[in-house]
């Protein structure tokens, strides 16, 4: 079957990645749009050839026998769409962060348990062969119980989190508002922005989740975190130390740097690097092959992934709605901590 996909929000990632992604693949296409701005469907309707344009989300539900809802709104506005479209049947890729709050967090993933439905948060590293190696080495016990992590995470966005237009994206039809990215009051900053990578990488291969975060962090001239670093407790006892930067040089790009160590070993990734190894108490060691191009950030690789969800094929969903709800808590935990100077408990 080719499944039929609406998308909500339309605007930089969307028009960039999300809709040349489906209308590249054979599994899906993209058959209306919807968003609160009457120009911005226009523009990306004539763009895209999608006639079937929606103000209402509602109305786009119940007219359009949608199989798949693809939500690309701004942070704070993900909760609502995504639960309405998992109680209208249908599965939802929603931008990470997947939610602003450890509330909003755990209603979209209850809502995907009672729908029977999936939740995709597309963070793409998820989604590659070197990760699932990673989590198969974790889940077989080849690094015995995971005890402690290092996930490091640096971004060249130095423009996007000071509230400034981002250099890459000139000459697009739109481009990433500063009232997104850059608002404090809106869920902007590195941590929300783009920490939601490397936490939901960290949480699917070692299967962890935090109970409390401790954070200071550094603000842009805008009034965001440029800089985050943290310490947290995870509900098996485990220890994390989290980092986060937005001012990577732009012609170093997006990198993650994360150790996990276990009783019995440990897993290093790098994808400046291209590498993954894992290290074992009894002197083994295992290499898995990375190329430099397969380590670079794909945004598609989520996408395609939930084209083929929604025409019913069996793929592995490495960024569920599970995932989010934790990667939401640590997050929300972060700005708690850093906004008070104390330790912020999750699930209290």
């Amino acid at each position: 079957m080719t499944a039929r996909i609406g998308v909500v929000g339309i605007g930089w990632w969307a028009t960039v990645n999300h809709i040349p992604t489906i209308s590249a693949c054979d599994e899906a296409e993209v058959v209306a749009i919807c968003d609160l701005n009457d120009e911005r469907l226009r523009l990306a309707g004539d763009r895209f050839g999608i006639p079937a344009q929606y103000r209402d989300l509602g109305e786009m539900l119940s007219r359009e026998n949608l199989d798949g809802v693809m939500i690309s709104t701004p942070h704070t506005f993900h909760t609502a769409p995504a639960v309405a479209a998992l109680t209208a049947g249908c599965h939802v890729l929603v931008e990470k962060p997947m939610a602003t709050s450890e509330t909003d967090g755990r209603a979209i993933a209850a809502a995907a348990r009672a729908s029977g439905k999936e939740v995709l948060v597309p963070t793409g590293t998820n989604f590659t062969s070197f990760t699932a190696q990673a989590a198969e080495w974790v889940r077989t016990g080849r690094i015995g119980e995971v005890r402690h992590a290092i996930c490091q995470m640096g971004s060249a966005l130095e423009d996007l989190f000071a509230g400034e237009p981002m250099m890459e994206t000139e000459g697009e039809m739109f481009r990433p508002p500063a009232s997104t990215w850059a608002d404090p009051a809106k869920a902007g900053g590195y941590g929300w922005g783009q920490m939601s990578h490397s936490l939901a990488w960290l949480i699917h291969v070692a299967d962890l989740r935090f109970e409390s975060v401790y954070c200071m962090d550094g603000k842009s001239k805008s009034g965001v975190d440029y800089y985050d670093a943290a310490c947290a407790r995870m509900t098996n006892g485990a220890t994390v130390s989290l980092s986060g930067s937005a001012t990577t040089p732009k012609h170093k790009g997006m990198h993650m740097d994360i150790r996990i160590f276990g009783t019995e070993g440990m897993i290093l990734f790098d994808n400046e690097r291209a590498r993954l190894t894992l290290s074992r108490m009894d002197g083994i060691e295992k290499v898995f092959d990375i190329s430099q191009e397969e380590a670079e950030y794909d945004g598609t690789l989520p996408v395609r992934t939930f084209a083929k969800l929604c025409a019913g094929h069996d793929v592995v969903n490495a960024s569920d709605a599970e995932c989010g709800a934790r990667v939401t808590e640590a997050l929300d935990a972060m700005y708690r901590s850093a906004a008070t100077g104390a330790l912020a408990q999750i699930g209290r």
